[in-house]
């Protein structure tokens, strides 16, 4: 391979951009292409696939041939794709504490993946969070790094199983690391962790991670005492690759090239490059000089190379690089609902249960169910659902949370979108209530800035007391991508339900008021008792003895133990 060839294997672009043409995958030796934000690849499975085999017949046509690899944020089911099943975020998995259940939705996820023409996953995030602030906390499994641990190699195990199989897809374990552990939650900000607490609390994960083989690891914008992830050389090229054993692809986040320090993130050991937004040219051309000038060495060049090609050789897409469309019919399926459903029954967390407000009789004459997040399963999605931010609009195939009351009940079901109107002769009320979907940065909580609150908003608050203070019996089911300080909201309901961000089957919370099933999960958080328990670096942490949560790592009511 010459110098060229090399540089373009280490290059990743979109689908929709970053290339002048379609040509470019062949004349810059493409190695990588992604899809995220942006116009679709086609109008259904069979054309997204269809894209990706042009670009593919692309790659194969250079004078060696070599096969690109496609990669999706798939974070909890092919969620990009209308249609696809979506399982609850990784707050809600790890809430199940099943690590059977885990593999299994990775297996699913993994194959819709593939029937939509992609071969590489951007997940799991191992991350563990130490404040509820930050913005990414639902896409991390748990605080609990012995959980975290486990259930990440469950999660690469499914998605991965056996590498040649068109089922399976590479995985990737992000963000390295300390992402989650930023000081006051702020997403890419500094983490002011020893390395010895970075061993002990954040490593372990990648340590599964690598020993389940993960195809790829991709590094974090955040700093470790001042020093850009990116450009970490002791942790990347040293801890990561060299102790750690991992001899996958080290992949940089978001224009990390152009961010982070050019060239200095290639010797750190970031083997392949997001080439986006204009970095394309800058990466490629930038990277050749460095070699030609020596300040980035051509062993370094063949390390990363070296890598890239094993992880497409370990995927079998030399010999059989295109899609498979047979898959096509399998996404969405019923037995993949299913599995979603019953990831969305073990992941609910009853919190509270007052004389056995629950399981709801499904006699009752009359059930008034409140709140915009009842009947929209954009909103019970959270954010990397369909666009990089969420939706706050229905999208095709979930089921959303009123639907599963109505059909499991034969009482006369009242759906009060905003409270505006008065079912005080209501049996019971069930208030569906949350946050609105976000990702990444905008869904960070800052002090006297935007919008977001460690609390629920005063509309929703008002949804609660409008039907508490009646004295109507209320259930309480929080929608949220994180623990949210509720106290007030617990203490005046009858039941009160952690139920995440469920994701596209809306009728698994349904039938677990209903009695069908049993409460199972457990908080994978603490649960914070106060806004004032934030007002140091982190939140409240089951390692961090000094605040007292409201509900302890690990707590959930069962009917049978109220």
């Amino acid at each position: 391979m010459n110098l060229n060839e090399k540089i373009g294997q280490m290059s990743q672009v979109r689908h929709f951009a970053d290339m002048n043409s379609d040509d470019d995958i062949a004349t810059k030796f493409i190695g990588s292409v992604i899809h995220t934000q942006g116009p679709n690849p086609g109008k259904d499975a069979l054309g997204w696939q269809n894209r990706f085999k042009t670009l593919q017949e692309k790659a194969l046509s250079t004078r060696l041939g070599i096969p690109l690899l496609f990669g999706v944020d798939a974070v909890h089911g092919q969620n990009t794709f209308q249609g696809a099943t979506i399982f609850p975020h990784n707050i809600g998995l790890g809430a199940t504490q099943n690590t059977t259940l885990v593999k299994e939705a990775a297996q699913i996820t993994a194959l819709e993946v593939q029937a939509t023409g992609f071969n590489w996953t951007f997940s799991p995030c191992v991350a563990i969070p130490f404040n509820e602030k930050w913005g990414r906390v639902y896409e991390a499994f748990s605080e609990n790094t012995a959980l975290t641990t486990k259930m990440t190699k469950a999660s690469i195990e499914g998605f991965q199983g056996n590498l040649k199989d068109s089922l399976t897809v590479m995985a990737t374990a992000k963000h390295f690391i300390g992402d989650g552990a930023t000081d006051f939650g702020v997403e890419g900000g500094n983490t002011s962790l020893s390395m010895k607490e970075v061993a002990e609390k954040l490593l372990p994960p990648y340590k599964a991670a690598v020993k389940a083989k993960v195809g790829a690891v991709m590094v974090s914008f955040n700093s470790l005492k001042g020093k850009s992830m990116h450009a970490h050389n002791v942790l990347v090229n040293d801890t990561l690759k060299k102790s750690l054993g991992f001899d996958g692809i080290v992949i940089s986040d978001w224009k990390g090239y152009s961010r982070f320090g050019k060239n200095d993130i290639i010797n750190a050991g970031v083997d392949m490059v997001m080439a986006v937004e204009g970095d394309l040219d800058v990466f490629q051309n930038g990277l050749k000089d460095a070699v030609i000038n020596n300040s980035v060495s051509m062993d370094r060049i063949n390390d990363a190379v070296k890598r890239i090609l094993r992880q497409k050789f370990r995927l079998g897409l030399f010999k059989n690089p295109y899609p498979t469309p047979s898959l096509i019919s399998k996404i969405g399926s019923l037995n993949h609902r299913n599995k979603a459903k019953q990831a969305v029954r073990e992941s609910l967390v009853l919190l509270k249960n007052n004389n056995n407000t629950l399981p709801i009789h499904k006699n009752l004459k009359k059930i008034v169910v409140v709140g915009e997040h009842a009947n929209n399963t954009g909103l019970q999605s959270g954010g990397w659902t369909m666009f990089w931010q969420g939706t706050g609009e229905n999208y095709k195939g979930a089921t959303t949370i009123l639907e599963g009351i109505k059909n499991n009940t034969i009482a006369d079901v009242i759906y009060d979108k905003e409270a505006t109107e008065n079912h005080f002769d209501a049996d019971i009320a069930i208030i569906v209530v949350g946050e609105t979907p976000y990702a990444e940065m905008f869904g960070d909580i800052t002090d006297g800035k935007g919008d977001r609150k460690l609390t629920l908003s005063k509309k929703h608050q008002k949804y609660i007391a409008k039907y508490t203070e009646k004295g109507v019996k209320t259930i309480v089911i929080l929608i949220s991508g994180r623990p949210l300080v509720t106290t007030k909201q617990i203490n005046s309901s009858d039941a009160f339900i952690a139920a995440w961000l469920p994701g596209s089957e809306g009728d698994g919370v349904a039938e677990v008021l209903f009695g069908d099933y049993d409460f199972k999960g457990k908080l994978p958080h603490s649960w914070p008792k106060s806004v004032e328990d934030f007002n140091g670096k982190y939140g409240v942490n089951f390692w961090d003895k000094s605040k007292k949560p409201l509900f302890d790592f690990g707590f959930g009511l069962t009917y049978k133990n109220n």
